[in-house]
């Protein structure tokens, strides 16, 4: 083989990243992102880890300069495979490798296409995710399917929790499919992108709570964001508050309205558009620290 060339980050890069390497597979090159300022990195360093095993690493935003396009000729790979490398491969580097350009995504394709899949899945109800290994194309998450791997989503699940089940499924199928694309028998199942779903990024400023939705919506959306993510947030108490945790309630049946506000002898509920609570179980407030459940009451009551 002429090698493996690996465009990682995240936990899935560094976890399929350093599946190849402890297989003994013949990695030749890996393009990894420099940190955001900022930004809390929740997993391992895909940098150190190609380093500690002598490969070479280049710290970009893209591939897309022509540097880049010149070291992938010259070292002709056979693979190239993205592990939530974070931007998009212009089609001329895909063509580059000889048997292949691959990427693993974080949702059962064709379903979740696109950015931020586990909290796009978690935002929608979704039962299941999952992680797919499929071939690149110029249009994103869109080319033929290898493998994939389902993944339950609990009502209560965080976007933590779902990400780090969908790292395993992405080894898994790693795993998996490896040996047969090695020896060119992998499958190759066109994506019927008719009967999936496409979404964006997500942005800090999404996070904003609208209490006219739904009860289900709203925990839905706080599970979604959670740390390490920017956080669900609401201006309701005065000061923002940033909600990490909350439980669906039942239903009110009167005397309530979206937003309002009830302290009970254990927590703060919030009722939402549809007459049902949800209780706010881990907050922080702006400019305090981290609060659980009877904390965040007593800072509530505190405030009058």
């Amino acid at each position: 083989m002429s090698g493996i060339v690996v465009a990682a980050y995240s936990d899935v890069g560094y976890r399929c990243t350093k599946w190849l390497l402890h297989a003994g597979e013949p990695v030749r090159l890996v393009y990894t992102h420099a940190d955001a300022p900022g930004e809390e990195r929740w997993f391992e360093s895909v940098a150190d880890l190609a380093r500690s095993h002598g490969v070479p690493v280049r710290l970009v935003a893209s591939l897309d300069a022509p540097a880049e396009e010149a070291a992938l000729r010259e070292l002709e790979p056979d693979f190239l495979f993205s592990f939530y490398f974070r931007s998009m491969i212009p089609a001329r580097i895909l063509r580059i490798p000889a048997r292949g350009a691959l990427n693993m995504h974080g949702s059962l394709l064709p379903a979740f296409r696109g950015r931020s899949p586990v909290n796009w899945a978690i935002l929608k109800g979704a039962a299941f995710t999952g992680a797919s290994l499929h071939y690149m194309v110029e249009k994103p998450d869109a080319g033929d399917l290898v493998d994939q791997e389902k993944v339950p989503i609990g009502p209560d699940d965080d976007a933590l929790t779902v990400a780090r089940a969908v790292t395993e499924a992405a080894v898994a199928v790693l795993a998996r499919s490896w040996p047969l694309l090695k020896a060119g028998t992998a499958p190759r199942t066109p994506l019927d992108l008719a009967k999936g779903s496409y979404f964006g990024g997500r942005r800090p400023e999404d996070g904003l709570i609208d209490w006219l939705r739904p009860a289900q919506e709203v925990h839905d959306l706080v599970r979604a964001v959670a740390r390490p993510w920017p956080g669900a947030f609401t201006d309701l108490f005065g000061p923002r508050v940033t909600i990490w945790k909350t439980l669906l309630g039942g239903y009110a049946g009167h005397d309530t309205f979206p937003g309002k506000v009830d302290v009970t002898e254990t927590s703060v509920i919030v009722y939402c558009g549809d007459d049902r609570p949800v209780e706010i179980l881990a907050a922080r407030p702006e400019g305090q620290p981290d609060l659980n459940e009877a904390a965040f009451r007593a800072w509530v009551l505190a405030r009058g």
